[in-house]
């Protein structure tokens, strides 16, 4: 990073980051530097709330805390800036109220708004590093090509299941996310942790993995994972390096790039940059839970298909239906009666639509996706259900 004007620590700074300075490759010097350092925090949920407490425990002067959402009980089970006072609190606010409580002395910038094509180059401007907290594609590439087009290191993050990703992607001394990743996957391929789960305690390490690159990057001390995509499994909790070569073809960091502004990256993915669009459908296709109690009611023909995991039937279940999980669709479809009406549903409609599309796409036509899922039905037809 480039050198700045030090801040002088006051005495309670010394004694509040004493165990720092006692190290030499940090020292006074190192701590003045992480004062005068700034942040930009893309998410403040599972990576982000890692990555935040730790830069504002280690003194990075400025923080940008980027979110549009509000707190959700489901987040609690590993959003661990977020506790059950804020729930319904815009992301933001309460993460900067328990960051301002853990470090007073630090500042902190808060954007409540999604960070678009729009906005993102006014919000990082003033920051040293960009830390990537986000849980979609569209916001990934966004990020990437931004770090790139300002020369800022990325500090990616990514987390499914029980398994993780880190590096940093930092265009002017090693590979980008492009270089890696040159096209998204095909939308619907990767679920998203809202559909396939996440274990709790995984964005802990790994947002903690992030804020280490972050602190490195800004001391200038030690090996980044620069050209090195590190894979973690928590399962049998090992470490995986991977060497990343710098693409000579890619489209945004090559000497003659293809890309040389932000684009529609919801477009160039395919899905939305957020989960709030997800699983929603064209109306003519979709049912709503009312609808569906009383099209069962009346003794109609209608084969309902539950594509969720058989794992998912011990949570909760609606009587009468068949199991054929999303991932065994393709093979089964056989067993569908073209004739009769089909409504499928998962947990919260997601999976599902994809199951519509997929059957639509083999030539069935009396389909219809159940608008909010069993989630959706437990909340309006049968409140004995959970709600997972």
């Amino acid at each position: 990073m480039a050198d700045k004007p030090h801040s002088e620590l006051t005495h309670e700074e010394i004694l509040r980051y004493s165990r720092h300075l006692l190290m030499p490759e940090v020292g006074l010097e190192g701590q003045q530097k992480l004062k005068d350092s700034s942040a930009l925090v893309i998410g403040t949920g599972g990576l982000g709330s890692p990555v935040a407490m730790y830069l504002a425990a280690a003194g990075v002067g400025r923080i940008g805390l980027v979110d549009y959402d509000v707190v959700d009980f489901t987040n609690l089970q590993r959003q661990i800036l977020h506790g059950t006072g804020s729930l319904g609190e815009r992301k933001v606010e309460s993460a900067r109220a328990r960051l301002a409580d853990l470090n007073p002395d630090i500042e902190l910038v808060v954007y409540d708004e999604p960070f678009t094509s729009e906005n993102a180059f006014a919000i990082a401007a003033d920051y040293d590093v960009i830390i990537d907290g986000t849980d979609n594609f569209p916001t990934r590439y966004l990020v990437n090509d931004v770090c790139v087009m300002t020369g800022k290191p990325n500090i990616y993050g990514s987390i499914f299941r029980f398994e993780g990703q880190v590096s940093v992607f930092w265009a002017e001394r090693g590979p980008c996310y492009r270089c890696l990743f040159p096209e998204p996957p095909p939308p619907g391929l990767i679920p998203s942790c809202a559909e396939g789960g996440v274990f709790g305690v995984l964005p802990g390490t790994i947002g903690t993995l992030q804020a280490t690159e972050a602190l490195k990057v800004l001391l200038g001390i030690g090996d980044p994972l620069i050209g090195t995509l590190l894979l973690y499994d928590a399962l049998d909790m090992s470490f995986s390096p991977v060497k990343l070569r710098k693409n000579p073809d890619c489209k945004v960091c090559s000497p003659h790039p293809e890309i040389t502004e932000l684009i529609d990256y919801e477009a160039f993915c395919g899905v939305p940059g957020h989960d709030r669009a997800e699983g929603r459908l064209p109306t003519e296709w979709e049912i709503e839970p009312r609808e569906l109690a009383e099209l069962l009611k009346s003794g109609a023909p209608v084969d309902l298909i539950d594509v969720r995991e058989p794992h998912e039937l011990k949570i909760s279940a609606i009587p009468g239906a068949k199991v054929i999980p999303l991932g065994t669709l393709a093979a089964r479809m056989h067993e569908l009666d073209s004739a009769k009406e089909i409504v499928l549903f998962c947990k919260s409609g997601t999976r599902s639509a994809r199951a519509l599309e997929l059957l639509a796409g083999a030539g069935f036509r009396r389909l219809k996706n159940l608008h909010g899922g069993i989630n959706a039905w437990a909340h309006e037809i049968d409140p004995s259900l959970p709600v997972y």
